[in-house]
């Protein structure tokens, strides 16, 4: 069997040291394990995607050094796949309209004291999961809406001892205790239903990623089994951190790779401290970077 993992940047800024360090950890597992590395963009957020982030990330990708097999997949182009799972699903009956606003939502948790994750960010009460479905189809006729997972109905078809698997071969219990989106309103699809497509579709054997999408490794493996889809092994490593312990993010205006190489550092000194170094990005920017580690001007 070949072992296969895969990079899957979304094209909404520049690509930053904090994508770079995943990137290279992946290349780096390929490598050590004589698998194949693949190239995916999950473009299927058309609100926030940019076609030119996509041809940057490329062009960044390859100047770093980061080599795939392959052509690159680009979620845009593969929309049919992801709806051919939703319909799935929806013939199962895991999944429902939802026609809440996010404000509906957070009115609800506050109103529901007593509610599990009450006053939990991004966890849904379950407004519109016992809606009738005359209802239901009465409302979709006149309103938009997302398709959420039912996650007790969910669970309870996996089965009791539904789990995923690290990189060390141990197992880890799946429970998934909020109807998560699988369908939104703008886009149609949500990146936890596209992404486990794409990952059976391409053959993915190793999911190497940060710890910061390890929440989501659960909700995976629930639409894996649903779908009757094979399942990865997933690593998640360590984050690359600044110096105040946050995670480097587009939203944080992290040191981008173009602004890296604005600055005259070469690819072979960021892959070199990348992968020597503990996680860690002391520099406040490119110029920063430059100076402190005297990095090579070429590349």
């Amino acid at each position: 069997m070949t072992l296969r993992t895969r990079f899957a940047p979304s094209p909404t800024g520049l690509l930053h040291v904090g994508n770079a360090y995943s990137a290279l950890r992946c290349q780096q597992w390929a490598a050590r394990h004589h698998g194949e590395l693949l190239l995916r963009i999950e473009d299927i957020d058309t609100s926030r995607c940019r076609p030119e982030y996509s041809e940057a990330i490329i062009a960044d990708l390859s100047w770093l050094g980061l080599t795939w097999q392959g052509p690159v997949r680009r979620q845009s182009e593969h929309m049919q796949d992801y709806t051919e799972a939703l319909g799935q699903l929806r013939d199962m009956g895991v999944i429902y309209p939802c026609f809440c606003t996010r404000s509906d939502i957070r009115r609800e948790i506050e109103r529901m004291a007593s509610a599990p994750h009450a006053g939990e960010q991004g966890h849904y009460p379950g407004t519109c999961r016992h809606l009738a479905e005359e209802r239901q189809r009465e409302r979709m006729w006149q309103e938009s809406y997302a398709w959420r997972l039912d996650a007790g109905k969910a669970m309870a078809i996996a089965g009791p001892v539904l789990s995923w698997q690290d990189g060390h071969g141990r197992h880890h219990p799946v429970h998934v205790g909020s109807d998560v989106v699988i369908g939104r309103k703008d886009i149609g699809f949500s990146y936890h239903l596209a992404a486990v497509v794409d990952d059976a579709l391409q053959g993915i054997t190793h999911v190497i990623r940060g710890q910061d999408l390890a929440e989501s490794t659960g909700i995976h493996r629930l639409l894996q089994a649903l779908l009757g889809l094979p399942t990865p092994v997933y690593i998640h490593h360590e984050l690359l951190l600044d110096t105040g312990g946050k995670r480097l993010a587009k939203r944080n205006r992290a040191t981008t790779l173009r602004g890296l190489r604005q600055a005259g550092i070469s690819a072979s000194a960021l892959r070199n401290y990348l992968l020597s170094a503990s996680p860690l990005w002391p520099f406040d920017d490119a110029m920063d970077a430059a100076s402190a580690l005297a990095l090579g001007r070429t590349g």
